[in-house]
């Protein structure tokens, strides 16, 4: 058989996308390498370089690709409403790439794709009275609790597919009623009632705390 000659064949970002999106499928986001990546396309690594610098820019260009298919969602007018709105529809959107809340979870990668995000939280903050470190500090508590509520539900979700009997039905069952009288009554319905979608009920909590008194309209 001939020996193959010359350059590697040419890659679009396109197809580097696609390679990396199906990597970190099979994978997970620590199995994406530069190597990895080469391997999947049938390249080198060197040709990748081409079009991105490392990883972190290979991530970024994943996070702006996927948030480019996104819908941008009507928000209501009212600065509490459209907090709220808006970080139900950053939820929405992490929760379709769940990879990504890893990445940006470290306040360091930042998508300009995704940025849509903060800057309608941070201008509904601003028009709802608060200044604008205040603002920045409400973005990030509501995106801290997103990120943790979407990790804490992939992980559940792990754990249920793995099968087989899990702490909490050990534990449950052996509850000293004298010493938890709340859990061990509730403890046969934990399961039930911890995978009931919480996150609208949380998050206007905390919009309803983050901003100033006079501006939550009295919603439950």
């Amino acid at each position: 058989m001939p020996t193959r000659t010359g350059r590697p064949p040419r890659i679009s970002r396109a197809e580097i996308v696609a390679a990396a999106n199906k990597v970190i499928e099979e994978d997970g986001v620590a199995g994406l390498t530069m190597r990895r990546l080469a391997r999947e396309v049938g390249s080198t690594a060197m040709a990748l370089y081409h079009h991105v610098r490392d990883k972190e820019e290979l991530l970024l260009l994943l996070l702006d690709d996927y948030a480019a298919g996104l819908a941008r969602p009507e928000l209501p007018s009212e600065p509490y409403e459209r907090m709220v709105a808006a970080a139900l529809a950053m939820r929405e959107a992490v929760a379709g790439c769940p990879w990504a809340v890893d990445v940006l979870r470290a306040d360091d990668l930042l998508s300009v794709g995704a940025l849509w995000y903060p800057e309608q939280i941070v201008d509904a903050a601003i028009r709802a009275g608060l200044g604008e470190e205040d603002a920045v500090d409400a973005y990030r508590i509501i995106w801290h609790y997103t990120a943790g509520e979407i990790a804490a539900r992939a992980a559940a979700r792990g754990r249920r597919a793995e099968g087989g009997p899990t702490y909490r039905d050990r534990v449950f069952p052996e509850l000293d009623a004298a010493e938890f009288p709340r859990l061990s009554g509730v403890g046969p319905r934990w399961e039930e009632l911890t995978a009931r979608d919480t996150y609208a009920k949380g998050v206007r909590a905390l919009v309803r705390g983050l901003l100033p008194p006079e501006s939550p309209p009295n919603k439950p």
